[in-house]
């Protein structure tokens, strides 16, 4: 089973070459992600529809082209065609990461006709009294351009559709997907967890006390180093077996524990234990040798408390300022949910952002 995403401007063919595509591998579906778009009116209240201006910036619709995806292949088997515009790498991250956590590798071919020809067929499309779709065509050419030339041309096998049409580019590509030439997108594959799972996270600091950060191509989001504990393992020894992997960097000894948080389940999640320990501060020699996989990271950066409330996912930036309350005070917190509970009788905890309470 596998996908082959098609990927491109708006007006730049997808749809019809992925018609064509059907025709030329055997067992293959076409799916195309927009009828999930157009059901949202009918899922969601209008007031959260109005919230985006792209449905693709909805949660619920990156959550179901994957699922949806994966329950056609689930079903048919064979190869399943996708044409969609993805010009966020976050989201194409995030979709092709879902796709790979179910063990379906993602083949990304961008149909990339030359600018001029692209306007011009968007000028000649057809389209009804309402003159919205072409302007929203026109609209995207810019984030076009910008994801080309920062992370796009990179990352998929471009065909230059300027002089063919559907079925010549449809021949070209069904050639390339056959002879490897269209490689399994390089992404990690992270099986979705079918149980509670145990995760161990290392806050490494610099010399200004900034906490390390790391944003995974994987899963949306910026991140502590760490990772899932692994049957067996102990959970600090497994947030250091992760730094290493992830970052490059080996601690020598066993980070002190800062934080237990208990994240109680929330469909899809199953949710588990989250611990967070403190991993002290890097020496200017280690920071200038950090590394990062391709694969699985995309970026890092050590950012200030405040820094990390934009970057951090709230669940996640409210057990850093937890970690952080823990850090300066000596002592481990265990919460539940987010929230300290069973601190010792008569001792105080500064809440983030907060004045101290009794839990």
């Amino acid at each position: 089973m596998t996908v082959v995403w098609i990927n491109g401007a708006f007006g730049a063919g997808k749809t019809s070459t992925a018609r064509e595509l059907i025709e030329l591998i055997p067992n293959s579906t076409l799916f195309d992600p927009e009828v999930i778009g157009a059901g949202l009116p009918h899922l969601l209240p209008a007031k959260r529809l109005a919230e985006v201006g792209d449905f693709q910036d909805l949660p619920i619709w990156r959550r179901l082209v994957i699922d949806t995806a994966a329950a056609l292949l689930a079903e048919l088997g064979g190869t399943l065609v996708v044409p969609m515009t993805l010009l966020r790498q976050e989201y194409r991250d995030e979709i092709f990461g879902g796709l790979a956590a179910r063990r379906v590798p993602v083949r990304h071919v961008l149909l990339a006709p030359a600018e001029t020809i692209l306007r011009r067929r968007i000028a000649e499309r057809e389209v009804p009294d309402d003159l919205r779709p072409r302007g929203w065509a026109y609209d995207h050419i810019e984030p076009y351009r910008a994801a080309l030339a920062s992370w796009l041309a990179a990352d998929a096998h471009l065909v230059d559709t300027g002089a063919l049409t559907a079925r010549e580019a449809a021949v070209l590509i069904a050639e390339a997907v056959s002879t490897g030439a269209v490689p399994v997108c390089d992404i990690v594959q992270t099986p979705e967890p079918t149980a509670e799972t145990q995760a161990a996270g290392v806050l490494l600091f610099d010399d200004q006390d900034r906490v390390l950060l790391v944003d995974p191509t994987y899963k949306p989001g910026w991140e502590f180093p760490g990772g899932v504990v692994e049957r067996g393992e102990a959970p600090a020894r497994a947030g250091m077996r992760e730094v290493e992997e992830e970052t490059g960097i080996r601690l020598t000894e066993v980070p002190r524990l800062l934080v237990v948080d208990w994240e109680p389940p929330k469909p899809p999640g199953y949710g588990g234990l989250r611990l967070l320990f403190d991993g002290g501060r890097l020496d200017p020699a280690a920071v200038e040798g950090l590394l990062l996989p391709g694969p699985e990271l995309r970026a890092w950066r050590f950012a200030t408390e405040e820094e990390a409330a934009t970057l951090l996912p709230p669940v996640r930036y409210t057990r850093l300022r937890w970690a952080l309350r823990a850090r300066e005070r000596g002592a481990a917190l265990y919460l539940e949910a987010g929230e300290p509970v069973g601190q010792a009788h008569g001792s105080r905890v500064r809440p983030p952002g907060g004045r101290a309470h009794r839990p």
